[in-house]
């Protein structure tokens, strides 16, 4: 789960990181009021959403007046800022970040992740801040410095220290260096975040500051985060997985057509492989889980029906922990209570794999059965080039 710019400063802000003052802005009167409150003669507007890149897009204006302020402002609100992250669809501006302007000496690249590898926290900081971390690994991969913390110890002050002297800062800019870093390892530990990155976090005034921040936490964590869930805007998210998300499945999107339920990661991600080897292209990853009940598994097809691009579903299920009798009512529900009005592909087996091939013959008789997941994916492949072929 990703969370805005200003709401990350706020969680650094718990630990006396230092930042430039800002406030938040809905509408363009409120962006030259806050412009009005902080105070001085520039002033940067920032467009809040979940992506980076967002200073390439126009997504950073800096005025040097109040209605210099509030013209950008009335520029970034309401629109769709496009970024090589969100894809051509862009997403909606709907607040602003109006913070005052800061003399930058130094720009540094300083980000703490998760490295499930070495099952450690793990983080890289660089000299050259402002540039995404992919391009300074590329071209200026010697001035990367990297920690990784031993989970039993916790980040100790010397390896903050290390990287602050790996970043060639000197005199009283190391010890403030050194309360930023171990301020940031405290909110990432605190909260369960998975990546925290602050880039640039600049030298001015003989202070370090955070100049802008990002943060992502593990959804897994996020029951015993209530605060971090708070801290959601469902309206940056992709529609598609927010409603799956809220009903307790495991959904993530894709750009094909040929939709996917099925149970189980392994499973699911080898059912996405042979749709790609049979010649389609599969709209989402959907696993199902444990628990299939008849009311899942309807669940699941209004799920994968909310992507309007489907063409065709294809139902995979291997029945250890689930039973197969389950899934086929399940199917059953949906075509009588969703309506699936596009072509259904159904895989079963393991336990009850009789019993729901009977129920899905007596009850879904316009279901289309496959013995393998190779004939499934064919199966599905076909009826989706039918389709395609339908609608051109």
């Amino acid at each position: 789960m990703d969370i805005h710019e200003y709401q990350a400063k706020e969680l650094l802000a718990t630990q006396g990181i230092r930042m430039p003052r800002g406030g938040l802005a809905y509408s363009p009167e409120q962006a030259a009021y806050r412009a009005t409150e902080i105070g001085g003669e520039a002033w940067v507007v920032k467009a809040q959403i979940h992506s980076g890149a967002r200073g390439k897009a126009g997504g950073i204006i800096l005025c040097r007046s109040e209605k210099e302020v509030e013209e950008a402002a009335e520029k970034l609100l309401g629109c769709r800022l496009v970024t090589h992250q969100t894809g051509p669809q862009g997403k909606l501006v709907n607040r602003l970040y109006i913070e005052e302007t800061v003399p930058i000496e130094r720009e540094i690249y300083l980000g703490f992740v998760l490295d499930r590898k070495e099952e450690r926290i793990m983080i890289v900081a660089s000299g050259s801040g402002g540039m995404e971390i992919e391009e300074i690994a590329e071209k200026e991969p010697d001035s990367l410095v990297r920690q990784t913390v031993d989970p039993g110890l916790g980040m100790q002050e010397f390896q903050a220290r290390e990287i602050a002297f790996g970043l060639g800062l000197e005199g009283k800019l190391i010890g403030k260096a050194v309360r930023t870093i171990m301020g940031c390892y405290r909110v990432f530990r605190d909260f369960d975040a998975s990546m925290l990155e602050i880039n640039p976090l600049v030298v001015a005034n003989d202070e370090v500051y955070a100049l802008d921040c990002k943060m992502s936490f593990d959804e897994n964590a996020t029951f015993r985060r209530p605060e971090i869930m708070e801290l959601r805007d469902k309206s940056q998210e992709d529609p598609r997985e927010t409603f799956a998300s809220d009903r307790g499945l495991s959904y993530v999107g894709l750009d094909g057509e040929i939709g996917c339920i099925i149970n189980g990661a392994g499973l699911a991600m080898a059912t996405l492989d042979m749709i790609k080897i049979a010649g389609g292209e599969p709209a989402n990853f959907l696993d199902i889980g444990g628990g299939a009940s008849p009311e899942r598994v309807a669940k699941s097809f209004r799920a994968v029906l909310q992507d309007k691009n489907v063409k065709v579903i294809l139902v995979n299920i291997f029945a250890g922990i689930n039973r197969c009798d389950w899934v086929a009512e399940g199917v059953a529900k949906a075509l009588d209570e969703v309506g699936v009005d596009v072509p259904l592909v159904v895989r079963l087996s393991g336990t009850k794999v009789e019993e729901g091939k009977k129920i899905l013959a007596e009850k879904a008789p316009t279901v289309i059965v496959a013995d393998t997941l190779a004939e499934a994916a064919e199966y599905s492949v076909a009826e989706w080039k039918k389709a395609t072929k339908a609608a051109a």
